[in-house]
């Protein structure tokens, strides 16, 4: 048996001002053939899965094409051109596969193009014909839509926010695959669209752990392959954005059908525990320094370059900087510029800095202050965390500048905090800190949870706050909840 697989993703935010160009992604991930596999092989990745999962069962892949950009802005027209370009170029070039796995994102957005992947699908199904089995592994954060559904032959969804499940989904695209093409297994899909947007919530908290466990309760039935609660990406605004649950039966639509129906009531009557009273800044870090125990762990979520946010505010820090207490860290802010002058100073200068709040000024202003270049690195390691293990991290030139009591480690790359060993790249143990603060919404927590004394949210204005009354939505389809607090919805 012979399967291709391949990754275009891109978590599209369409409230960032700019497009996201091609060099974004070339940036990040552009890759071909066994460049795929060196990348991804033994990393906790959804191609990393398919790859371990083929290798188990006796499969040949063929790598076809990978590509990722950091969230951001809608993809220009000419980059989504290209990426298809690309893709199913490499497509072609592999020859005949008895059936195609995709990892795909679910929340991309390029101009001409509200749902990407419903459009990557329908002109992947025309190219391929109506018989090859396509089965595509998504984000928790895709806004599903029934063009995907209608050209994909699975739907299969991460559980988990942070997303520790990534491997295990790509493990499951690929055994599913071999089924289908043995004809062990035909795939029934339901989708039920939900009217709700769904603020940033880890599935390890309530109500969405118990939404999950409904979710499994689905799974533990004969005949169902998989049931799933998709969040949906609420921090864009396009008609498709919605949550939603995917069903998969084996043979009988009409259980698939059920089993969505039912998850879809459950989830729409727990939505108002989603809404959580948030603290300021300035709130955060006094809560911090009145708790027990070390490290407290403060995540700016509202500045969360891992939903299109810029990585440069500064709301937080300088909240940090004005209690000035002892053995506290911030990592990390995006500032080239900072990184670049820290690193033409040298180790054990001092300098004067203009730090953040370069791309406007809703995430805060730049903080002007004297700051010691404690140390400088190339920004790079491995990761650790569960979420993505293995996967090589470049957060090009960085810098550790101690401005007054506090550590700030400055990036040249635009990323999320993700792991602890960024903080050990520069001297810094994460367990013997009062406080420890990052960009991140929730995927910090699979690298920080288990170190964490207390983890406290930060919320201010930003691209990822949690506040989404705050956004100037326009296009979404109303009424959605909580846009519309007062609507009624029952599930068809």
């Amino acid at each position: 048996m012979r399967i291709a697989v391949g990754e275009v993703s891109h978590e599209t935010n369409t409230f960032c001002p700019a497009l996201t160009e091609l060099d974004e992604f070339r940036a990040r991930e552009w890759a071909f053939g066994q460049d795929i596999v060196r990348r991804h092989r033994c990393v906790r990745s959804y191609l990393g899965g398919m790859l371990a999962a083929a290798d188990r069962l006796g499969i040949e892949v063929a790598p076809t094409f990978a590509t990722q950009a950091t969230p951001s802005g809608t993809i220009s027209r000419h980059a989504y051109e290209a990426i298809l370009s690309a893709l199913f170029g490499a497509l072609r070039k592999a020859g005949p596969v008895d059936a195609i796995c995709l990892a795909l994102h679910g929340a991309g957005v390029a101009e001409d193009a509200d749902d990407l992947e419903g459009d990557l699908l329908g002109k992947l199904r025309a190219d391929v014909g109506p018989t090859v089995p396509v089965v595509v592994t998504l984000d928790l954060h895709a806004n599903v839509t029934l063009e995907m559904a209608r050209h994909a032959t699975a739907l299969l969804t991460v559980n988990c926010y942070p997303h520790v499940d990534a491997y295990d989904r790509g493990a499951e695209a690929v055994e599913l695959a071999q089924r289908i093409v043995n004809g062990r297994a035909r795939p029934r899909m339901h989708l039920t669209r939900i009217p709700m947007l769904v603020p940033t919530t880890a599935t390890s908290l309530s109500p969405l752990k118990e939404v999950n466990e409904r979710c499994r309760g689905w799974e533990a039935k004969p005949g169902i392959i998989d049931c799933t609660f998709v969040h949906g990406f609420a921090h864009t605004d396009i008609p498709p954005i919605a949550a939603s649950v995917i069903a998969i039966a084996d043979g009988a639509a009409a259980a698939a059908r059920e089993a969505a129906e039912d998850v879809a009531s459950y989830a729409w009557e727990a939505r108002g525990a989603l809404l959580r009273q948030t603290l300021g800044p300035a709130e955060a870090v006094r809560q911090a320094l009145a708790l027990e125990g070390r490290p407290v762990v403060i995540n700016e979520t509202s500045d969360n370059p891992g939903g299109g946010a810029p990585g440069d505010g500064t709301h937080l820090l300088r909240a940090l900087l004005e209690a000035n207490a002892p053995d506290t860290c911030f990592g990390f802010i995006y500032d080239r510029e900072t990184a670049a002058q820290a690193h033409a100073a040298g180790a054990g200068a001092t300098v004067r800095v203009r730090l953040g709040g370069k791309s406007d000024r809703m995430h805060g202003t730049p903080i002007e202050s004297e700051a010691y270049v404690v140390s400088l690195t190339d920004g790079r390691f491995i990761r650790r965390s569960p979420m993505g293990r293995g996967a090589q991290v470049d957060l090009g030139r960085m810098a550790r500048l101690r401005i007054g009591a506090v550590d700030v480690l400055v990036s040249s790359v635009r990323e999320q905090t993700l792991d602890p060993e960024v903080f050990l790249l520069h001297g810094i143990d994460v367990p013997r800190c009062k406080i420890v603060a990052l960009k991140s919404s929730q995927h910090f927590r699979a690298g920080f949870e288990p170190l964490a004394a207390h983890i406290l949210t930060a919320d201010s204005p930003g691209l990822t706050t949690l506040n989404l009354a705050s956004f100037p939505y326009r296009r979404v389809t109303r009424p959605v909840w909580p846009l519309d607090a007062d609507m009624t919805y029952r599930p068809a």
